[in-house]
């Protein structure tokens, strides 16, 4: 099933609306839901209005960050932009100290003008971020509450409660990335609630957490950055059960999909656990160059491309792949939707790995000729046949894969040889041989319905 781009919870509840066909409403207990809604929202920028209230003096935090350069030798760097602008930032006067005694008591009138300045702004969203909130969250607290009584229609956030630790940029960064998504992922929700409470299923709904555990959708509509990588956690806790993860045996869980490829480390049966993570990279595998978001998350690593990324020739007359995509729409040249671009998939259809009359379980036919003549218009750039050129295409997309995940081992000082790779996704099983062979890996373990182990991941997820 494609996914619907325009309103994401239509294809949700197409999928289950298909499944309701063959079992009882009535006889569903629980609900559970995986997104990338979140970190869709967070990389397209299309999240709500939103506005920050920060201590005076430091509203320009978000662009100061770290004061570091990723990359020390680009005089052309580009830094994320905030998702908050200069002009939708204000100061309040009070000041908390390091130790969390009370420098200055919160400025009623200074609140009060910030507060008018956000309603003329327009926002949908206030972040609250105060100087050592962390250590104590009292003047946080009161804003909230007058902010409730002057503005009861913006969705508020405040930062001791979203991530109450040291580490002023962080904290900010995490706190305006929580306001920013708040209103998408409770439409969204609430919505999927309301839908499924009409299709007759009474069991609750709970969402998948970035650290692989399930919550209510009243705790996911209050901190929805925690659902940062809600939909791929699900797939490393599959891979793990499915890989047979345990004391014994460690796995690296390799999913690819349509756009990205992702890989995690599952050790005497538990995923490893990274504090503080990155989103919405300006540059996709450069440390630095996204916005942190302090909280727990499963330790993934974005290692690739996925089915619908596009290849192009790049320097040198070798094969480029991605970062761009084909998505679902119009999606690869064999879906014959309009796409004129070669993709991942398409090479691979052409290698023969892909059955152009049995995609989605023979519910969508393949153009394989289609196919061909995108990678032959492609291999022609290359001085290459068609079939070399969609070889090199995915050798390429394997070679560069197995790079970025054994730079993540080595950094973590783990040797990958010894590993089982357990690949998921829908594109994972088709290129999973090619990465286990250049990483060493001699076992691989390919689950059943691969393109759903992250469904099946939320299944086996503590609540």
């Amino acid at each position: 099933m494609l996914t619907t781009t325009d309103d994401p919870a239509r294809g949700v509840i197409s999928g289950i609306q298909e499944i309701l066909s063959s079992v009882e409403p009535g006889a569903v207990s629980d609900v559970v839901h995986g997104t990338t809604l979140v970190s869709n929202a967070l990389i397209e920028r299309k999240g709500a209005v939103t506005g920050l209230l920060t201590t005076e003096g430091f509203r320009d935090v978000l662009e100061s960050g770290r004061e570091l350069r990723y990359d020390l030798y680009d005089l052309f760097l580009e830094m994320p932009a905030p998702l908050v602008p200069r002009q939708r930032r204000w100061g309040v006067r009070e000041r908390i100290l390091a130790s969390g005694d009370v420098e200055g008591a919160l400025d009623r009138e200074s609140l009060e003008s910030a507060i008018a300045e956000a309603q003329n702004a327009g926002v949908d969203a206030l972040a609250v971020c105060l100087l050592h909130s962390y250590r104590t969250p009292d003047h946080e607290v009161e804003i909230r509450d007058v902010l409730a009584e002057l503005l009861p229609e913006v969705a508020v956030t405040i930062s001791s409660e979203v991530s109450p630790e040291i580490g002023e940029y962080q904290r900010a960064s995490t706190t305006v990335a929580n306001a920013f998504v708040l209103p998408v992922v409770d439409s969204y929700l609430a919505s999927l609630e309301v839908s499924l409470e009409q299709r007759g299923i009474k069991g609750p709904l709970r969402v998948m957490l970035s650290t692989g555990g399930l919550v209510s959708t009243a705790a996911a509509r209050r901190f929805p950055v925690r659902l940062l990588e809600s939909g791929p956690a699900a797939g490393v806790l599959g891979a793990a059960f499915l890989g047979g993860a345990s004391p014994q045996r460690s796995i690296l869980a390799f999913d690819m999909g349509g756009t990205t490829a992702k890989a995690a480390m599952v050790e005497g049966g538990n995923p490893l656990i990274a504090t503080e993570f990155e989103a919405a990279r300006v540059y996709r595998f450069s440390k630095g160059s996204g916005l942190p978001i302090k909280l727990p998350v499963i330790d993934m690593i974005e290692i690739g491309a996925g089915g619908g990324s596009i290849a192009r020739v790049g320097p040198f007359g070798l094969p480029k792949v991605g970062p761009d995509s084909a998505g679902s729409d119009p999606g690869p040249v064999c879906y014959d939707r309009g796409g004129s671009q070669p993709t991942v998939t398409d090479a691979d259809l052409v290698l023969g790995y892909l059955d152009p009359d049995y995609f989605l379980g023979g519910q969508m036919a393949l153009d394989i000729e289609a196919a061909r003549r995108s990678l032959g218009e492609l291999g022609e750039e290359m001085g290459l046949g068609t079939v070399e050129a969609a070889g090199a295409v995915h050798r390429m997309v394997n070679e560069n894969m197995a790079s970025a995940a054994r730079m993540h081992a080595i950094e973590r000082g783990r040797d990958l040889r010894g590993y089982t790779l357990v690949a998921t996704g829908g594109a994972g099983p088709v290129h999973a041989w090619g990465v286990a062979r250049v990483l060493g890996i001699e076992r691989i373990v390919f689950p059943p319905r691969a393109g759903v182990a992250s469904a099946f991941g939320m299944l086996t997820a503590p609540v």
